[in-house]
């Protein structure tokens, strides 16, 4: 039994090591990068939104609304194209037959609702709504804007389609939130193909008893994304680009 215990516990401690030294493949941006912003909207950023009380911390921790708009800021300064996929409700949604925990909640707080598809009645200013500091970047040339994604992932917009039209292969992604939408993005466009970086603090993530989603997130990004930047570092890295 002693000797058992011991060959396991080297055993754990290799695979820990093993992860400490996990390889970092690096990302380089150049003229085939974009940027992708994940729901930069009222109800996730906004002290008025209907999830702040679960996501502000890690939101004011993170610097979040400050960083994703550094985002914004580079990107209209070198004209890189950022793409928007946003996250609505139209009433026909809140008629589907069954839901995964996050979803009914979503539906029961009336996150991202608007009237309908073909209507703007009632949503400026509302929970869907782009946050009002980024609304100036928005409008911009270098902006797209995707069709709504419906639970967490691009699946159900054409984000990967708007991506490939433009000739892009590789993605510099932010937004909300971390365990969420953009670890769902992350995951969707790496198995299409693309070439993904996350950058760590230009997202946050809900926090509740016995469960941090920014944390559970951090673990995911680090296995799967190409790199991880901190938004200084990428702002760097955009602004001494040749793109």
């Amino acid at each position: 039994m002693k000797k058992l215990t011991i060959t396991v516990a080297v055993f754990v401690f290799g695979v820990a090591n093993l992860f400490a030294q996990l390889p970092d493949p690096g990302f380089n941006v150049d003229a085939n990068t974009a940027i992708v912003i994940t729901d930069p909207q009222n109800d996730f950023l906004s002290p008025n939104g209907v999830t702040w009380g679960v996501v502000g911390e890690s939101v004011v921790e993170n610097n979040t609304v400050d960083n994703i708009e550094a985002l914004f800021k580079v990107a209209k300064e070198k004209n890189i194209t950022v793409f928007i996929s946003p996250h609505y409700y139209y009433e026909h949604d809140h008629n589907w037959k069954f839901e995964g925990a996050l979803e009914v909640l979503m539906h029961n707080i009336k996150m991202f609702d608007r009237t309908g598809a073909l209507s703007v009645e009632g949503f400026k200013e509302s929970g869907a709504d782009w946050l009002d500091n980024y609304k100036a970047y928005i409008d911009g040339s270098n902006i797209v804007v995707t069709n709504p994604h419906k639970v967490y992932g691009p699946e159900s917009n054409d984000l990967a389609l708007q991506l490939r039209k433009q000739g892009f292969n590789k993605i510099i992604l932010a937004g909300m939130s971390a365990n969420l939408c953009v670890e769902s993005h992350l995951r969707e466009l790496v198995e299409n193909g693309f070439e993904v970086s996350v950058v760590k603090d230009a997202t946050a993530a809900a926090i509740l008893p016995g469960l941090n989603g920014y944390e559970a997130a951090m673990v995911n990004f680090r296995m799967i994304a190409s790199h991880i930047f901190t938004t200084d570092e990428v702002v760097e890295q955009l602004k001494n680009s040749s793109y």
